[in-house]
């Protein structure tokens, strides 16, 4: 059936599932792959195969990665005092590459969403408290993001891990740099006056 397929529409029509990759995407994607060396696309299909055949979770803090520990959980120079829960592993790379925070991660797969039928069990929460109980953690930083689920779960981390005597804080949200007011929603402007900063 499928050599009757035109190669081009098959890998125009797989790339359109990618996120964020529409129809015109899809296309420029598609030919820019064929104007490049043969070796070049041969290389990303080895990527793709590498990440579907090695690929693992980390059993400490539930990133992605190529073996387990990550490099991350085993990298012995960062703050072990920290860690710092996201909702996905993309979220780990975009904090980690500021080069500003240097502790560790714990990535939950999701956020609390009843109306999308995600409950706190549905999360990768348990081995977070398996983490926080050996008594090397002094704070934990909830990065999930601003939006009504992340805040949900964030309240709900905070109830649970507040009782353990840890420090528990959330990232600040607010104007993006580069940003004009005029388009900041109320939620934003109200979180970017209540988290100002003295000068």
């Amino acid at each position: 059936m499928t050599e009757n397929v035109d190669p081009v529409e098959m890998l125009i029509g797989e790339l359109k599932k990618l996120p964020g990759i529409g129809a015109k995407s899809a296309q420029r994607i598609a030919f820019h792959l064929i104007r490049r060396p043969p070796e070049d696309s041969l290389d990303l299909a080895e990527a793709i195969r590498e990440l579907r055949s090695r690929l693992v979770f980390c059993s400490q803090c539930n990133n992605t990665s190529g073996g387990d520990p990550c490099r991350i959980c085993a990298d012995q120079s960062r703050e072990r005092k920290l860690i710092c829960v996201v909702e996905e592993p993309f979220n780990v790379l975009s904090i980690d590459k500021t080069g500003h925070y240097r502790g560790l991660f714990h990535v939950l797969h999701g956020a609390i969403s009843p109306i999308n039928g995600v409950g706190p069990e549905d999360l990768r929460i348990k081995n977070l408290f398996l983490r926080l109980r050996d008594g090397t953690v002094e704070e934990v930083i909830l990065a999930t993001n601003p939006t009504i689920e992340g805040e949900a779960t964030a309240l709900y981390l905070s109830k649970l891990i507040k009782p353990l005597g840890l420090r528990v804080s959330r990232i600040a949200s607010g104007v993006p740099v580069g940003s004009d007011l005029e388009y900041a929603d109320e939620v934003t402007l109200s979180r970017a006056m209540s988290a100002r900063q003295e000068m």
